[in-house]
């Protein structure tokens, strides 16, 4: 058996994660506003509270998406210096 490190490949997870959402009421302009407080920035909006549960969801997946591939653009970054 060799003595080279084989590099780590790398491995995908799926985990179920809670987010409490803040949702609101919009009666002047109808429908539903919504915030995840762990989120920071994550907002949206729904004209019933099903599409506003499902903009949601769509927000929060979005927002860790952007924040893992800010994490690994960061971390390459960091390596290359």
């Amino acid at each position: 058996m060799s003595g080279a490190a084989t590099p780590a490949l790398p491995l995908a997870v799926d985990v179920a994660v809670v987010l409490t959402a803040i949702v609101r009421p919009e009666p002047d302009a109808g429908g539903y506003s919504a915030s995840i407080p762990a989120l920071p920035g994550c907002h949206t909006q729904g004209e019933t509270l099903d599409e506003v549960r499902a903009n949601l969801r769509e927000a929060a997946e979005g927002w860790l998406a952007v924040a893992h591939e800010d994490g690994l653009a960061r971390e390459a970054a960091e390596g290359a210096l």
